[in-house]
């Protein structure tokens, strides 16, 4: 059934009709207009939660669920109220991995660097992604071994020029431990310009179209990497951890890993990274 469903460009255009209805009718109408009260905190003042994040997941899960029949849905406030969610990711159903807003303290701050993150997996493997920033009006979506594109238009991720200098965005200081920290800093060498990420969905894209050359992230929750990483990959690019292996969605992975626009990159980062 999951097949056939990617193999129907109806159900794929359903999927972007629900992201693109869900930011619609919970996120754009709070976009600079959240009040005091829709802003809560998770795990610690860093971890933002806010109104929008949780009726737009609500939607999704709706929609998504009757789309393909026999589907799961993991999204990250469903995971927040009850872990034992995240285990369907190792299961044999078809699962829906939703972000509603990535970027929550973008969006909080009133910036426009946020989107939402929609990825279909099966047994591990990420088969189909979606990617919406609906303030700056983009959607990224990829479909395993049917490429990537933005707005319509394919995406290439093509490799950095020859001796210039490496652009990546890497895990925020406030979500690493401290060999984490260590090895992010060993990037802080000549040829390598390292900064902050943002909306890690945003971070993958701007590497698949070629604007950023790789990122560098210390965490591994799902809804943060299945959609971008599919994208990436489709559009040209790799991953890899640094242990030397690709990550892997259900987790257990070496931390850090980098993804970036081709594999000579993703090695020489991770080689800074292992120190």
């Amino acid at each position: 059934m999951i097949d056939d469903f990617l193999a129907s460009v109806s159900d794929l255009s359903a999927v972007d009709e629900a992201v693109r209805a869900a930011a619609a009718a919970e996120i754009m109408p709070r976009h600079r207009r959240l009040a005091a009260h829709e802003i809560l905190t998770k795990g610690g003042p860093h971890d933002l939660v806010t109104a929008a994040d949780r009726l737009a997941e609500q939607r999704l899960t709706e929609v998504l669920g009757k789309l393909l029949p026999g589907s799961v849905v993991v999204g990250e406030e469903a995971v927040h109220a009850d872990p034992a969610v995240y285990e369907a990711l190792r299961g044999d159903a078809p699962v829906w991995i939703v972000d509603p807003v990535d970027g929550t303290r973008q969006f909080v701050r009133g910036e426009d660097g946020f989107c939402t993150l929609v990825a279909l997996a099966r047994a591990g493997e990420v088969l189909a992604s979606w990617t919406y920033a609906p303030a700056l009006d983009e959607m990224a979506v990829a479909v395993r071994g049917g490429g990537a594109t933005l707005n319509g238009v394919p995406l290439r991720s093509g490799a950095p020029e020859a001796g210039a200098e490496l652009r990546i965005a890497t895990s925020h200081p406030d979500y690493t431990t401290d060999d984490q920290k260590r090895a992010l800093r060993r990037l802080e060498v000549e040829g390598v310009r390292p900064r902050p990420c943002g909306s890690a969905g945003l971070e993958y894209l701007a590497v698949a179209r070629g604007e950023l050359d790789a990122v560098a992230f210390s965490w591994e929750l799902a809804w943060d990497h299945a959609a971008g990483l599919l994208l990436l990959e489709e559009a040209g690019g790799t991953d890899v951890t640094v242990a030397g292996e690709r990550f892997r969605v259900t987790g257990g992975n070496a931390l850090p890993f980098t993804a970036a626009r081709d594999a000579a990159t993703a090695e020489r980062v991770r080689a800074l990274l292992a120190g």
